[in-house]
């Protein structure tokens, strides 16, 4: 929350996405082709990244629910975009993962596909949170897919994840490391968050900044 100026200011974010992420979060849309996209609910924020990232822990610690989005220990497993509703008031789209590298060609092929199209066409996404893996380095694929969201021309946020047992200075570099490398993406949100879905370290800051992308 660069924005805010005051610790009054920060305690209102902060208890606006703790009310937002209380209410209720039901999965409610599976797709796997662009033809099938659900008709707009409201605001949509999507939750990118490599497979294994913790796109789905993710979502499931920032909706308190256990199980609410199937993480799965067998990568490129996800290869749709489901949907939740959170509330009435914002929708979370998990996307498939990407960079894959045992993925059959032509199934990395068609994700990408979708999810450019989706980005690309979705006129109610708000802001896609692309997740780095705080504890090894920058993909290429990464990369890729920052240059997919320019010229998609979607707002994007990068969020560590798993910094839990992550040193202080190993984190620093990775920050810096990560701040660098969105230096040149006009589509980039200014603020990197890190966090924990383990510990919930970083949860509550991310929950007040989508909240102020809700209706």
């Amino acid at each position: 929350m660069p924005y805010l100026t005051t610790p009054e200011e920060q305690a209102a974010e902060i208890e606006a996405g703790r009310l937002l992420f209380a209410a209720e979060c039901r999965f409610y849309f599976a797709a796997q082709r662009i033809d099938q996209l659900p008709e707009p609910r409201g605001p949509e924020v999507a939750f990118a990244g490599r497979s294994n990232v913790g796109k789905s822990s993710l979502v499931n610690a920032l909706t308190g629910h256990k199980a609410l989005a199937r993480a799965s220990s067998e990568p490129g497993r996800t290869k749709q975009l489901n949907f939740f509703d959170l509330g009435g008031r914002l929708v979370l789209v998990d996307m498939p993962g990407y960079g894959y590298a045992q993925a059959a060609k032509a199934v990395k092929e068609d994700w990408q596909g979708l999810m450019f199209d989706f980005l690309r066409g979705r006129v109610v996404l708000r802001r896609v949170v692309l997740l780095l893996d705080a504890r090894i380095e920058l993909k290429a694929s990464d990369v890729a897919v920052m240059d997919l969201f320019d010229r998609a021309a979607v707002a994007f946020q990068l969020v560590l994840t798993k910094i839990d047992g992550l040193r202080p200075d190993r984190l620093a570099r990775k920050r810096a490391e990560v701040e660098a490398a969105m230096a040149g993406h006009a589509a980039a949100y200014p603020e990197v968050l890190a966090t924990s879905a383990r510990t919930g370290e970083g949860i509550e800051t991310l929950r007040a900044g989508l909240a102020g992308l809700a209706e």
